[in-house]
């Protein structure tokens, strides 16, 4: 009911047909059909918005959409048929709006809204997929530890306004992090923020987990 009334609104605005229906969401041929039923509803173009009454929009939702023994509309049913094919775009990781698009290609003009309402209830999009937890080392073990840009800073040295980066320590097990500044991202960076994140942990981690830090990892290992 609201994007009728919005396709409405728009129209007694004086907008042309594509920006009422881009702006409620919906295709040309909906549009043009709220309208339509709008005007033989009794709606006039000249008037104000307080022709959209309540009556009148129910008489236009009753034109437009009769009562239907599945409970949707000819484009939900459109959609139907299609089925297979959107489940396979889905399952390849293609974005809805793509997929619409897609559609749209082959002839199959929907709203993206019915779009996503059938996309989530008949072919997984939006599922939430199953991940695997990794269980956490045991207590002082692993230490994950990269790189981050955090702004500008003024560098006394220079006299002027640096890029600064964090060097973040993150203890696996109890989520304990210490953080380093520094102007660069140098192997002598490193070495200095960790000797400063052993003080602040008071003591040394068995593992250090790298993110393909550049200054300690020549290539990284995909194996």
């Amino acid at each position: 009911m609201n994007e009728i009334k919005e396709v409405l609104r728009a129209w007694l605005d004086g907008v042309g047909l594509r920006p009422a229906a881009e702006r409620a969401g919906v295709d040309r041929k909906t549009a043009r059909r709220y309208i339509q039923a709008g005007e033989a509803a009794g709606l006039l173009r000249d008037g104000d918005e307080g022709q959209l009454t309540d009556e009148l929009i129910g008489a236009v939702v009753a034109a437009v959409r009769p009562a239907r023994a599945t409970g949707h509309g000819a484009s939900w049913e459109e959609l139907v048929g299609w089925k297979e094919q959107i489940t396979s775009w889905v399952k390849a990781d293609l974005q809805l709006t793509n997929i619409h698009g897609k559609l749209e290609r082959q002839g199959v003009v929907v709203p993206y809204r019915t779009l996503h309402r059938f996309a989530c209830e008949h072919c997984d999009f939006g599922a939430r997929r199953v991940t695997l937890r990794v269980a956490d080392g045991k207590p002082g073990v692993e230490c994950q530890i990269d790189f981050g840009r955090l702004g500008l800073m003024h560098d006394p040295d220079t006299g002027r306004r640096r890029a600064v980066h964090a060097l973040i320590f993150t203890a696996v097990y109890s989520r304990h992090v210490f953080v380093h500044l520094s102007f660069n991202q140098t192997l002598d960076a490193v070495v200095a923020g960790c000797e400063r994140a052993w003080e602040f942990f008071g003591g040394v981690f068995a593992v250090l987990i790298p993110d393909n830090m550049s200054p300690i990892i020549a290539s990284a290992d995909l194996e």
